[in-house]
């Protein structure tokens, strides 16, 4: 039997704009429920599946790495790992269930619908469904994993996505990874860091592609120093399951070769989830890539319904899906000002070891750009700091206008970029020169005080 709720806002998906926003709305006394299918989801992607599991493990597989040891050593660090993994996300999933519920918002276990532009069917595991009946709805749904269509990689037992892979109790001696960007790598520099011999197979030719080509260089030698093999111009062919191994066929330049693997790891990107949410009945308009269509302030093309997050197709990331909150937030109660096209420059970081971080453009870009600019280079080694944490390997590189003396872009491939970056993120925005940061006076000794060295 359907039961019927009517509310002003509803909320589908538990992801970081999602529950924001519920939390927010709920507290200014407006009745808002909040819709999320899994119970293991709660709190969003990010801290079940993604940044926060995923960090866990890197800090263990780095402290795995420190204390050396044999294999059998290293795989019941990995199982401890993987333990304390889950203790974490359990932990934080509970606490954000409580922090929303504790708001005044319901929330609504089951799998969302659209039956028109204002009202969802949420289906719970027993089959009961809720219509609910909202004024606003807000779509918050985020992004799974795409399965390459390589023969064999759906139906394989060893095959797994960045997801199912960090549930893996035991450590694989042979890790593959299919998929050359930011998420391959980070797995690949992890499991190398536990123990396993890691291949990367990149269907294309140009490693890391979007960043500085000097510092892309310098990742690939250090991840390769580090024991991971590297396979460029590789079309995965095919995928085979044997009774104690599976084996990646793979076409290079050089024939075909065959890599035996104990796991596979499919890191192919990330596709917007919006199956099942029926959005025609909304009229919902998509995009061609499977994202919903939003303008730059994350309207959708219904104007009492927003997307926010992975699922409108823009970055996937945890922070860009807090300031889509923000957006959304300046709509109802603010000004309206704040849009997707005014929040300035995007900070990155991909947590390899040591982390490349990036803000604004590469030394290609800006002269593409038409900047005249002074390029910036500085050995990691050079710092104090990296030597003390015995951790001395990268590369720093920023590119300054020559005109302004303004920072058009900073790329670090050195301990504690993760930290540094969001510095530069600062100084691009606001317009902060390289001479100000060179002359500026920082604690020692830290990998910040690196500023001084480099923008001389």
């Amino acid at each position: 039997m359907a039961e019927n709720m009517r509310v002003q806002n509803l909320i589908l998906g538990f992801g970081k704009a999602g529950k924001t926003l519920a939390g927010f709305l709920a507290k200014r006394g407006e009745k808002t429920a909040l819709a999320e299918r899994s119970k293991e989801r709660y709190g969003g992607t990010c801290i079940n599946v993604a940044c926060i599991p995923s960090k866990s493990l890197e800090y263990s597989a780095r402290l795995s790495a420190a204390a050396g040891g044999g294999f059998a050593e290293k795989a019941e660090r990995y199982a401890q790992a993987v333990a304390e993994k889950r203790r974490l996300t359990a932990m934080l999933r509970q606490k954000n269930y409580d922090k929303v519920a504790g708001t005044g918002a319901a929330i609504l276990d089951g799998t969302a619908a659209f039956i028109d532009a204002h009202t969802v069917c949420v289906t719970d595991e027993g089959g009961t469904e809720t219509r609910v009946h909202a004024d606003r709805i807000f779509i918050n749904t985020g992004a799974v994993p795409i399965i390459p269509a390589i023969p064999g990689a759906a139906e394989s037992k060893r095959c797994h996505t960045s997801e199912t892979m960090m549930e893996l109790d035991a450590l694989p001696r042979r890790l593959v990874v299919i998929g050359g960007g930011y998420i391959g790598l980070e797995f690949a520099s992890y499991y190398t860091n536990f123990g396993s011999e890691v291949t990367v197979v990149q269907h294309g030719a140009d490693f890391i592609p979007r960043e500085d080509a000097a510092v892309a260089a310098r990742v690939r030698s250090s991840l390769e120093e580090r024991g991971v093999t590297i396979l460029t111009s590789a079309e995965p062919l095919r995928i085979e399951d044997g009774a104690a191994e599976t084996t990646v066929v793979v076409r290079t330049a050089a024939g075909e070769r065959r890599l035996p693997a104990d796991a596979v790891l499919l890191a192919t990107g990330r596709t917007p989830n919006t199956k099942g949410l029926n959005l025609t009945a909304a009229g919902v308009d998509v995009t061609p890539r499977g994202a919903v269509a939003v303008d730059a302030r994350l309207r959708t093309s219904v104007p009492h319904i927003w997307a926010m997050g992975d699922v409108a197709g823009g970055l996937q990331f945890t922070y860009i899906s807090l300031d889509d909150f923000r957006i959304v937030r300046d709509q109802l109660v603010g000004t309206g000002a704040r849009t997707t096209e005014n929040r300035g420059a995007v900070p990155y970081t991909v947590f390899l070891d040591p982390p490349l971080s990036r803000v604004g453009m590469t030394e290609e870009e800006a002269r593409t750009a038409g900047y005249d600019v002074r390029v910036l280079k500085l050995e990691t080694a050079a710092v104090p700091k990296a030597q003390v944490i015995r951790n001395p390997v990268g590369l720093l590189k920023a590119i300054v206008d020559v005109k302004t003396d303004r920072i058009l872009g900073a790329h670090f491939f050195c301990p504690g970029s993760e930290e540094m970056i969001n510095l530069m993120k600062v100084a691009v925005d606001a317009g902060i020169t390289a001479h100000t940061l060179g002359q500026s006076i920082y604690t020692h000794p830290t990998m910040s005080e690196a500023l001084n060295d480099l923008f001389v």
